[in-house]
């Protein structure tokens, strides 16, 4: 056997459960991301099931990101005898404990006192680590290993990981690329590719397409803000609560910001739109609400755009018109209020596919009314309810879903924004793979489609001919 040498443990046969492990000799190895393969019918995605693979000699787990399908596994990591430490970026630092609290609480245990006590365990394990920083992990006279973590722009303190190996005989730069974000996000500072790789691990997720025009979905939010006012309606948006809630925050505030700016109050009189700066933002979901907290917080790692907001006195995620809604009982307030209103408002509930949570009584209370729009601005999976409402977009006549064994009509208008995805398209991948100094000398491809995986594949082999890059689907 020759080290290093990797092997997967899950993010090899689709889009979720990132779980790569490094050996760098018989007894030493590093897990990078352990996370939950969402959406297996075998029940391997949940975050109780147990860990298929010998975790004695792993020295330490790196977090690249601290969504479920990259960190939710790590209680069964517990449950396995791993006590080493968790090294992540200093605002997933942050971000890591509340993630895995409410995904504890939700499948293993809500009783306080154990709730309690694993977030203590947690936390005690979690090591921060500034980003452009070696952190030395191994440093013996046969095996050195150091990491930096860089920033990977998929959501607040997402990074990817360069280790660099030193074995008797070899010297080698890994790269593990985790999630890497699209650009032109508001709040994250863009993926810087790496300086050189002899391997990297990439994601493929979007390896098979191009990203639509992001410059004008800003514009298009507007309009589709504007016609909920003249409809006085409510604009249902899905979406989860790390990362994608607080983009979309960010840029609802700018729009309120410069309509504010033009300080024109509403004349019913002349037909003009009700006054944007009554319209009401509803963040509805306890998570989202901590989470966005958290983000708050940790404004220093915002791009410079975002904070120089901040340092105008603007706060972009937490404006006057937010509304945060925290107890069931206020929840269900605030869904009866409007749908037996005419007030316009935007709502923002989780789940992004609407496949449970407070999303799905919003829906069924609205869907039957074409006033209110359902605004779509992330990947719905095949088989959600959040595909079945999408798919009616455009449709002739009626079309109905099944919410909790009850079928409901689809009457509200159904929209998807495109330009709001969190992945690095085909370009973006190809970039991070051709480095700043010289291409890498081998990539794996990991965490996506087969079909995806093949696309940039076959883009890397023509683009980097010449460097003799040899690329393998992991």
């Amino acid at each position: 056997m020759t080290y290093p040498f990797l092997s997967h443990h899950g993010g090899s046969r689709g889009v979720t459960g990132s779980c790569h492990q490094l050996h760098l000799d018989p007894a030493t190895s590093l897990l990078i991301d352990c996370g939950l393969e969402q959406g297996m019918a075998d029940g391997a995605g949940s975050v109780s099931a147990a860990i298929d693979f010998d975790v004695a000699g792993v020295q330490a787990l790196i977090v690249t990101h601290v969504h479920l399908d990259h960190v939710g596994r790590i209680p069964a990591l517990f449950a396995a005898g791993f006590r080493g430490p968790i090294y992540c970026s200093e605002p997933s630092a942050q971000l890591l404990p509340l993630v895995l609290e409410d995904a504890y609480r939700l499948a293993i245990s809500s009783e306080p006192a154990e709730v309690a006590r694993y977030v203590a365990f947690v936390r005690q394990r979690i090591v921060p680590l500034p980003f452009d920083h070696w952190q030395v992990l191994i440093d013996e006279p046969s095996l050195r290993c150091a990491i930096r973590l860089q920033r990977a722009g998929h959501l607040l303190g997402s990074a990817y990981v360069e280790c660099d190996v030193k074995g008797a005989e070899s010297a080698l730069r890994i790269v593990f690329s985790g999630d890497l974000g699209a650009a032109q996000n508001p709040l994250l500072r863009p993926v810087v590719p790496p300086e050189r790789a002899d391997l990297l691990v990439l994601e493929s997720t979007y390896g098979d397409r191009l990203h639509a025009d992001r410059s004008q979905r800003r514009q298009r939010l507007e309009q589709v803000i504007e016609r909920a006012l003249a409809d006085e309606g409510t604009i249902l948006i899905p979406a989860f609560s790390l990362g994608r809630t607080q983009e979309l925050l960010c840029e609802i505030e700018d729009i309120l910001y410069h309509k504010a700016l033009l300080n024109q109050p509403a004349d019913k009189a002349r037909g003009d739109f009700p006054d944007w700066s009554r319209l009401p933002i509803i963040l509805d979901s306890p998570l989202a609400r901590r989470i966005t907290d958290v983000y708050r917080d940790l404004h220093q790692y915002w791009r410079q755009e975002a904070r120089d907001r901040v340092a105008r006195g603007r706060d972009p995620l937490g404006f006057r018109q937010l509304v945060s809604i925290d107890s069931h009982a206020r929840h269900q307030q605030v869904v009866n209020y409007l749908k037996s209103t005419g007030r316009p408002a935007i709502v923002i509930a989780g789940n992004g596919m609407c496949s449970g949570g407070r999303i799905v009584n919003y829906l069924k209370a609205m869907l039957g009314d074409p006033r209110h729009e359902v605004l779509f601005v992330g990947y719905q999976a095949k088989g959600t309810p959040g595909a079945v409402i999408q798919a009616s977009e455009g449709a002739e006549g009626f079309v109905q879903i099944d919410l909790d064994g009850r079928m409901y009509d689809i009457r509200a208008k159904v929209v998807t924004l495109e330009g709001y995805s969190g992945y690095a398209d085909q370009e973006g991948l190809v970039r991070f793979a051709l480095c700043r100094e010289q291409p890498a000398r081998r990539v794996v491809l990991v965490h996506g489609e087969q079909g995806a995986k093949l696309a940039l594949a076959g883009v890397l082999e023509r683009r980097a001919q010449d460097a003799g890059m040899l690329v393998s689907i992991g």
